[in-house]
Formats: C-alpha cells, structure tokens, sequence
C-alpha cells in the first residue's frame, strides 16, 4: 500500500517553474486550482489552456483510483491496451457489491460468496498490471485513498462522482467514467475543460455542535446542485485553516453535490498533521519544501473576487448546524428552523432510522464526536428511540475506534455496525420496514437523499446532517427535536439535555489495524493469469472492435429514431443491469431500451426491416448483426446527456451500430463514441432529423476523405424509391480519426506496444 514518493518528487520538481510559467503566460497572481492544473498540463498542451472556461486541454494526472463495479469494464478495456502494466500507479477498492443487511461479519461473508468471480476477476487483473489491490472490507475508496495516497499538489480520477473527497488534502481529484481511466492507464492524456473557479472564504472558527459537514450543506444551500457545474471550488480563508483534513475531505466529497469539478484545500499545518499521523511524514517533508506553492497566491486571497469567477463567504463562528432535505441535497435548513419547516411542509416528524458512516463522514474526529452524544444515551438513561447503524470507512479507522472503545458505545445504545462499504449510502441495504407504502423519515450523514437512492421507496424522505446531528435524532426519535436547545424525558422521567459535541481529529495512540485489507501486485505479473469464467453470466473478456473496412459506409437500416430526451439511462439503463457491468454481451440487452421510438410513441418497440415486425431495440439489433447489416441511431438534442456510462458507447459499437447521427451531443457521450471508433455526427441542418423516415436505408459517404473540419454526407433511400442527400458534421481531430480508423484507440495502443 505504499505511496510512490518518487512519483510525488517528480510532481514536486516541476512545481515551481510551471508556477512561474502559467504567472508568466497570464501575468497575473494564481489561484491553488491553476497552480495544480497547470503543473499537470501534458508537454504538448496548448497555451489557451491559460483561459479558464474555454476549451479543452490535456492533462496527465498521477495516479487513477477504481471501485469494484466500475472497476470491471474499466480494466476488461485496459486488457486490450496490450501494456504489461498500468501507466501510472492505479488501485482497486472492494466496495459497492457488500450489501448491509444484518451486520459486518455477516454481510461481508454474503458478499465474499456473491460476488466471488468479480472479487477473484479483479485481484488477478490487478496482480497481473501492476494495480494494487484492496479487499472487501478494507473500506471506502475515497476514505482509503485519503488515508493513503492523496498528497498536497497532486491530480488524480476516480471511478466514482465522490473522488473529490481527496481535495481535503490538497489534492485536484476528480470523479470520471472507466473509459476515462482506461485511458490514463493506457498512457493517454486525459481531457478536461479547463474549469471556472468559486471561491469559499471561510472566516472564523466552528464550536459547539458544528461541524465541517455543516459548511458544505451551507454551500450546497447556496449554489444548489448545479451551481458548480463546469467549475472547481476553491476553499481558502483563516477559518479553512482551522478545519481537520477529514473535515476537508468531507467537504470535498459533497461537493459532488453542487456539481462541482472538484473541490480543494490548501497545504496547511492541519495537512501536515494529518499525513504525519498516517505514517507519511515523507510526504510532509516533502510538502513543507515547496508549501508556497501548495496554496493560493497572497494577493488571490486578499482580493479574490478579481480572481475566481464567484465568491462565497462564511462565518464559521456564525454557522448553524444544518439538516437538508428531503430528496434534495441542497433544501438547506438551518437547525434553528428545521422544526418548523417539517412541520410546516408535513414531512413524518417520527423518524424511523438514522445512518453514520459511509465516505462522507467516517473519519476518527466524526466517530468519535457522534459517540460522545451516544455516551449521553446512556449515562443520561436515555432510551433510543430509532434504528441505529454505523458504517466505518476503512478498517483502519474501525480498527481504531474498536480499540478505543468507541464501537461499544454505539452497541451499547442498540447501534448496529455494517461493513467497511458504501452500504446504504448507494441503496445497498436491506431497510426493515413494516409497510413500505407509508411515508417515513430517515437521517444520514451521507452525502446523497434523492428520491429512493438509500432504500429504493419514493415514500422515505431522507435527511442529511452531520453525524452528531444524526446521532442526536436517534436519540430522540423525532425530527423536531433541536438538540442545542431541546430537552428529552429519559427513564426516570427526569428532562435532560445534550451537552456538546467533543471529538479528537486524530487518535491520541496513533492509528492501529490489524490487517488493512490490502494486497500488493505481483512484481513480474507475465505469468498471472486472470481469472474470468468463460460460462460466467457478470463478466466477459472483450474482443477488440474491428477496423474500419476502408470504404463509405452503405446500405445501413434505421435502428430507432429516438424522440426528445435520451441520456445515458436510456441507452444503458442501470438498476437490475448494473450486475452485468463486466458483461459486454449481457449489459447489451439493454441498449436503447429507455429511448422513445419517434414512430410509435413507445420505448424498447421498433421495426424489424428484416421481418416487418415490431420488437425489443436489442433483439432487432442483434438480428441485422445477424446478418451482417449495419445500422445507424438518429437522436435528437443533447444526446447522451447523464453520466459518462462507457457501456452507453460500447454496447451499440458491440451489437453492430455503425453511426450514431443526432442534432447535438452530450460531450462526454461524443468522445466516448470516438473512443470505441464509432461515427458520431450531427445534423448541419436540425430540420434534416424530419425527413429520416422508419423504413429509411443509408449509406455515409466521404469516409475516404475523412478530414478535420470536413463534413460528410448521407444519403437516405427511401422506401418510396426517393432520396435525400443530407450534410452532416462532427468534431474528430486528426488523432480521433485515426481512432475511427483503427476501430478504437486502445487499437491504436496496442499497435504501439507491439512494435
């Protein structure tokens, strides 16, 4: 499990003169942001990287961190790279598949056996490439990597939207899709816009029953969840300065909430702290030589409104204590006005279960301030009255609050430890409920409350609170409790209140653990053998895509022509499929099937020009496979639009789909369809979508002369015996057409590795 210190005195090295440099090119002060995005600029970079919002640039990030269910197409992709190892240092993390339903023994036991082929799968691709590895139950990714291999300066992508949780550390950590991860593990650049910039000055300092979740369900109140999008936040001010490194961390991670990029802190003396206290002091002498540079210019932070595209200021000596929700996480209320508002709003004042835990807020410091309010349940005889779990971030950090006593103070209220997983935070848990219809409250210190994500019922109104908050609650039982000011009847009928809060940043003893969970590559992984059971129904070796055959494309049927919205979900649904994620083939059955067929009104019902008849868009699909018929996809505006879902690019390319042709593209869905050398192209008039008819047959010409900036043509031969001629456009570069070309760009990659 350990860090590469060299890769981190490279990153350091460069530093200060891509500082200099990017000051040089924009002649003025720079934020943290650009400081760490500049130094990871690829040699080749264009200068307008310097102008914030305007194109896309590549960056070479250092490190790429996986979990368990992204992780498997990811590295199925990597495999066909042809590289004896990954690019830069890349881990696994166990810890979606665990489902909590009784208790961490238990469920971890549950999944070991349900998921046994994924688990072996990924331990002997990671073995055989050079990835580390880390077990079920060894924790959460993002606690983990925070543990163990954020470092101040550095840029790393995660297969999950809560990567950011790194920024706690100083770290640009930015959530993507594992076509994206396949990628830097190949050795690509990675492309991102390059970000707009919010700043948060935080002023003051917190006391009492306030914590850092408290700032970022402020926050979240302020910009909602789509006020951060395309942008980095930028945290800065004396009252950052005061917060514990996980109390960053959760922070960061919640500002996936807000739609952010990602979120950051600086290098300060509460970093330092933090990676001394987990074993890295190497990392923090490193660090402390080049600290200038691991922060904001002065003159950013003394006039940042000149500097970042908005301003955020808080008092942390003002702050309240905040509950959000329901079903939103940025309905921010603070704690003096929630009563009234679950009063006023007719939310179930009864609350039925509270959850702590989870990424978001397992840190020791939140643990340890959620068990002094357990404490007082039982020296004040104080009876529980909701539904208690708790679920550690990694097994460090449970090992440790174990040692400490603080997992017998949550047993000892009738509190019930999960698995070191994401658990219930992602839905992974069996809710105990009496009558599923009713409406209920529920209360986590998670990051997400949208309608059914924790328990699948569009009944649950879910809450997000700090842990002590949602400790308190359990307590009570009742949502318009306010535990600051409130009293509660305990056994013997006497009225007492809570005292504070008081928690410890970090382990007086140090941090302990048996076993962390971690397994170290081979060092000559030429002879592992990765493990994937030819009959298994989960996971499946890929084949490369095939070249392109070197002529116009011809004589294409008309899969569907989808009408309005079409995102990712439509092309590749999730739920029930997502257990398929490592089986191209499989997943496949479910392309297409949420798009609404323009002809009839109706999803997953299209016309066979083979038969006449009407049938699932995957059966249809495989049925022109079949017999060596290509097809093409015709889609409306912002195609593709949702989460940057690889499988929505490559089931299509899988089944036979030759073109993808729509008015507009979601970006992230354009790019990925260039990946697995597909044809993304869109209309050069929006009105030619009216004149594509069911039973059109196609042919797109000028392929041979494939250009950057060079609209093709596609001619449409009607039933009737007419045609149309159509022009259409697309975006490929030189390198993106040789992608097309090759069938792909992991082709490409391997063509390279061979010589």
């Amino acid at each position: 499990m350990a860090f590469d210190l060299d890769m981190i005195k490279q990153v350091y090295s460069r530093l200060g003169s891509r500082v200099e440099a990017a000051r040089k090119a924009t002649g003025k002060p720079l934020t943290l942001t650009e400081k760490i995005l500049y130094t990871h600029l690829t040699e080749g970079a264009a200068q307008h990287a310097y102008t914030r919002g305007v194109d896309y640039v590549d960056f070479a990030p250092d490190r790429v961190a996986m979990q368990d269910a992204t992780a498997q197409m990811a590295l199925l992709q990597f495999m066909q790279a042809g590289r004896p190892k990954v690019a830069v240092p890349s881990t696994v993390h166990c810890d979606h598949l665990i489902q909590a339903k009784i208790g961490a023994e238990s469920d971890l036991d549950t999944a070991k056996s349900q998921n046994k082929e994924v688990y072996d799968f990924l331990a002997s691709v990671s073995d055989k490439y050079g990835i580390g590895f880390w077990k079920p139950g060894a924790g959460i990714i993002h606690q983990v990597v925070l543990e163990n291999y954020a470092f101040p300066g550095g840029m790393m992508i995660g297969t999950d939207s809560h990567t950011p949780n790194a920024g706690g550390l100083g770290m640009v950590a930015i959530g993507v899709g594992g076509a994206d991860a396949c990628d830097v593990m190949a050795g690509l650049p990675w492309e991102l816009k390059f970000p707009k910039l919010i700043g948060v000055k935080l002023t003051g300092k917190m006391s009492g029953w306030t914590s850092a979740k408290d700032v970022i369900l402020k926050v979240a109140g302020i910009l909602t969840v789509k006020g951060g999008t395309g942008a980095i936040v930028e945290y800065f001010g004396d009252g950052a300065q005061s917060l514990s490194a996980t109390g960053k961390g959760t922070i960061c991670n919640m500002g996936a909430e807000i739609g952010a990029t990602t979120s950051i802190f600086g290098y300060d003396t509460k970093s330092e702290a933090y990676l001394r206290g987990t074993e890295r002091a190497a990392i923090a002498d490193l660090a402390n030589t080049v600290k200038e540079h691991l922060t904001g210019d002065a003159e950013v932070y003394a006039n940042p409104e000149l500097y970042f595209d908005q301003v955020i200021e808080i008092d942390l000596n003002t702050l309240e204590p905040h509950v959000n929700g329901p079903f939103t996480p940025d309905l921010a209320w603070p704690i003096s006005k929630f009563a009234q508002a679950v009063r006023e709003n007719g939310w179930p004042t009864k609350l039925e279960v509270g959850l702590i835990g989870s990424c978001t807020n397992s840190s020791y410091e939140d643990i340890t301030r959620a068990a002094s309010i357990a404490h007082q349940a039982v020296t004040k005889n104080l009876k529980t009255a909701a539904e208690f779990t708790i679920t550690p971030g990694s097994e460090l950090v449970r090992y440790t609050v174990e040692r400490d006593g603080y997992l017998g103070t949550f047993e000892g209220m009738g509190g019930v430890v999960l698995a070191n997983a994401c658990g219930p935070c992602i839905g992974q848990w069996a809710r105990h409920t009496d009558d599923p219809t009713r409406k209920n409250s529920i209360i986590t210190s998670f990051n997400r409350n949208f309608a059914k994500r924790q328990d699948g019922n569009p009944n649950t109104h879910a809450f997000v609170a700090s842990p002590e908050i949602v400790t308190a609650f359990v307590i009570a039982g009742d949502l318009t409790f306010n535990p600051l000011t409130d009293s509660l009847t305990n056994e013997q009928g006497q009225q007492v209140k809570f005292d504070e809060p008081m928690g410890i940043e970090l382990p007086v003893k140090g941090f302990a653990v048996e076993d962390a969970g971690y397994q170290a590559p081979a060092l000559d992984g030429s002879k592992v053998e990765v493990k994937v059971d030819p009959k298994s129904s989960r996971l499946q070796l890929l084949d490369p895509f095939s070249a392109w055959e070197g002529t116009d494309i011809k004589g294409l049927k008309l899969l569907i022509k989808a009408k309005g919205k079409c995102t990712t979900d439509h092309i590749s649904m999730a739920g029930p499929w997502l257990k398929f994620r490592g089986h191209l083939d499989n997943i496949s059955n479910n392309m297409l099937i949420g798009a609404i067929n323009y002809f009839n009104d109706k999803a997953d019902t299209v016309k066979n020009e083979l038969t006449g008849e009407y049938g699932p868009v995957p059966a249809t699909q495989r049925d022109y496979k079949a017999h060596g018929i290509g097809s093409i996809v015709v889609g409306d505006e912002n195609y593709g639009e949702g989460s940057s879902r690889e499988h929505a690019a490559m089931e299509p390319r899988h089944l036979g789909v030759r073109a993808i042709l729509v008015k507009s593209f979601a970006r992230i869905h354009e790019t990925n369809l260039k990946k697995q050398g597909m044809l993304g192209l869109t209309f050069a008039n929006p009105e030619d979508y009216n004149k594509i008819l069911e039973d059109d047959t196609f042919d797109i010409v000028g392929l041979t002369d494939f250009t950057p900036g060079k609209p093709l043509h596609v001619m449409i031969h009607h039933a009737d015996g007419t045609n149309d001629s159509i022009t259409v456009n697309h975006t490929y570069n030189a390198q993106q057409i040789e992608w097309f070309k090759a069938g792909g760009a992991l082709n490409i990659i391997r063509k390279q590795m061979a010589k």
